[in-house]
């Protein structure tokens, strides 16, 4: 991350629009935030989602229809569904989406599928901004410079943004998921490691979704197969 020696951060009342302005007054015009969602889940995809938007609108929504626009985390479902159909319906808004599914997760690791991801939505605006602002830390092969910025989805509205798309995106996925394997409850968890998906794996094994490279998933599978040839024996 780029600091900022004279700014203290403090989410509480931090401008939102800083890195963006910023951006604006060293003469770039088209930003875009980036930012994914689904590192941490046993199973389903990993979604990046790039958000370009137009500074007209960033300035004057900010204490607008994007008031309390923020981390997709610290918002309730109802509150992350508002704001996916505020930026998805405003022309002034532009949306990449990518999406690395769990068979490539294992070919390549999560954070090798984490970059491409980013790099897919980013590719996907068009036209390209000339420059992005990306939650957490720097991400290589990006096709137009970009700013890593720790906690961004807290402290940019175009990151923010991109959180919250991500986020409704990939649990829409998991929802869909759950109709085609109801018995893992992804609905719920949307993949992550709860103690009902545990209780599932090893009731069920991994199913076709699952990251069979995370070390919980392989594990199940071979409790389970310890359990079930155990059983077998008695």
């Amino acid at each position: 991350m780029a600091s900022d020696p004279e700014r203290k951060e403090s989410v509480a009342g931090v401008d939102r629009l800083h890195y963006e302005r910023r951006a604006w007054g060293r003469g770039h015009v088209h930003l875009a935030g980036v930012d994914e969602a689904g590192r941490g889940p046993l199973a389903g995809p990993v979604v990046a989602v790039a958000v370009a938007a137009d500074a007209a609108l960033l300035e004057s929504e900010l204490d607008g229809v994007l008031s309390g626009l923020t981390d997709s985390k610290k918002l309730t479902p109802s509150r992350r569904d508002l704001f996916f159909d505020i930026l998805q319906g405003c022309p002034a808004v532009r949306v990449g989406v990518g999406i690395v599914d769990s068979e490539e997760i294992d070919t390549i690791n999560i954070l090798e599928a984490t970059h491409s991801a980013m790099r897919q939505a980013v590719s996907a605006l068009d036209p390209l901004p000339d420059m992005l602002l990306v939650d957490g830390l720097p991400v290589p092969g990006l096709p137009v410079p970009s700013e890593a910025v720790v906690k961004g989805d807290q402290l940019s509205v175009l990151i923010s943004a991109a959180s919250v798309i991500a986020k409704v995106t990939r649990d829409r996925i998991m929802i869909d998921y759950d109709r085609q394997y109801p018995q893992y409850g992804f609905s719920r968890h949307k993949g992550y490691g709860s103690k009902a998906h545990f209780v599932a794996l090893m009731e069920h094994g991994p199913s076709p979704i699952h990251r069979h490279s995370f070390r919980p998933v392989r594990e199940s599978a071979q409790l389970r197969k310890w359990s079930t040839r155990s059983r077998g024996d008695e």
